[in-house]
């Protein structure tokens, strides 16, 4: 099966209540196809010559799709603009910035290509299964763009205070996604490190160049280095290095309702994750009794937990080297953890699964599905849940680059 053949195949349209009524700032939907949302917000900042301050985007949506959208602009212009991969229509002013908060849902329009007529019935008992007892809504890979080849998570390192580390994760360390250009430069942050004459005067003008140039006049203060890094990518470490806890917390309680029997797992940046095994009527009914609930967002802001949850989640952080009390950031004051709860299981509204092809000679059906999901959950854990059962997905654009911005966006 091929997911995401072309950006047609992974549609997304993001679905708010916010309706213009006035005020000072612009409301704009963008559309785009085969651009990741930084690079669209690049566009449009350069397009208008305006401050990165003054926009403000509610959600971060996928590279290799046809996406949907909403920004603000702080009195931003009252038009809109178009160009080969992207259109920005204005639709009036609001009173305040557009934010995460301000979408309700998202709907999502997906063509799974070259499935084997073979698959078909098991496809569609695994969808009743998960219309009955929910997906898991685990993050997905794309959450996890920040863990690089070392695979360490820069929010580990900066609750220990390991500011130097977690800096050189953030400017220097490989991840797969980069561009040849940013390649580069990583490289001479790796060769060069500590020597920040020289890295200055190898690398390009950047945000990565301004943070060694402060380096070069306080050498050993990587504390405050880390703190010159873009507010916005200083949240995204934070919220990926949640989201893994979240997941491997929820992992564990599956297992403790699995009874440490767990025959279905996973795999993830987050590592092998746990689903439910429901064979018998009284693993249903359990499931169906105890299951209906929501998590919070693990942090030491956080003082009241699910009864019986809090053991698993002190033993997922001890693997850290860290305890929940010291889920924290002490500098700077403007990144701390989310405060906020996640739904553990997942049901996708008005799901809907045509087959096409199915008389095709090679033997194989596009199956096209139409559901609605919250905001927040992953589209690519409901399929990738769907194919268990041993059949494969060959996502053609790569499922870990779905959304870039949360990854590799350069310095």
């Amino acid at each position: 099966m091929k997911l995401k053949s072309t950006p047609e195949d992974f549609r997304v349209e993001e679905i708010t209540s916010v309706r213009p009524t006035g005020g000072s700032h612009g409301l704009y939907r963008l559309s785009k196809s085969g651009l990741g949302t930084p690079e669209a917000i690049a566009e449009v900042l350069s397009h208008w010559n305006i401050e990165r301050r003054r926009i403000s985007c509610g959600g971060l949506k996928d590279r290799h799709a046809t996406t949907v959208q909403h920004f603000s602009i702080a009195h931003g212009p009252k038009v809109g603009f178009s160009d080969r991969s992207m259109q920005v229509e204005y639709l009036g002013q609001i009173a305040r910035p557009f934010h995460a908060k301000d979408i309700q849902a998202n709907r999502f329009e997906i063509r799974l290509r070259k499935i084997a007529n073979s698959h078909r019935e098991q496809l569609d008992r695994n969808a009743q299964w998960l219309s009955r007892y929910g997906a898991i809504n685990y993050f997905d890979d794309q959450r996890f763009g920040s863990i690089g080849q070392s695979g360490e998570l820069i929010g580990m390192h900066w609750c220990k205070q390991n500011y130097e580390r977690a800096l050189y994760i953030a400017l220097a360390e490989q991840n797969p996604h980069d561009r040849p250009r940013e390649k580069e430069q990583k490289e001479i942050l790796r060769t060069y490190w500590g020597q920040w004459e020289k890295c200055k005067a190898m690398l390009d003008r950047s945000h990565r160049r301004s943070i060694v140039t402060y380096l070069l006049d306080h050498p050993v203060d990587f504390k405050r280095a880390l703190a010159l890094v873009r507010q916005d990518l200083r949240g995204i470490y934070i919220s990926a290095f949640q989201s893994w806890i979240w997941n491997r917390w929820v992992s564990g309680l599956i297992d403790g309702f699995n009874e440490q029997q767990t025959l279905r797992r996973l795999p993830s940046k987050s590592g092998l994750l746990a689903l439910p095994e429901l064979g018998t009527q009284d693993q249903q009914q359990r499931w169906k009794s105890q299951w209906h609930t929501r998590l919070p967002l693990p942090s030491a802001r956080q003082h009241q937990w699910p009864e019986g949850t809090l053991d698993t989640l002190e033993s997922v952080v001890a693997t850290l080297g860290l305890t929940v009390r010291e889920l924290r950031l002490k500098f700077p004051r403007d990144t701390f953890f989310s405060r906020g709860d996640r739904d553990v299981l997942l049901y996708a509204r008005d799901f809907r699964g045509n087959w096409e092809g199915a008389n095709e000679p090679s033997g194989q059906s596009d199956w096209k599905l139409a559901f609605e999901l919250p905001r927040g959950a992953y589209a690519t854990m409901i399929i990738r849940q769907l194919f268990l059962d041993g059949l494969e997905i060959e996502d053609s654009q790569n499922p870990t680059d779905e959304f870039p911005e949360h990854s590799h966006e350069s310095l």
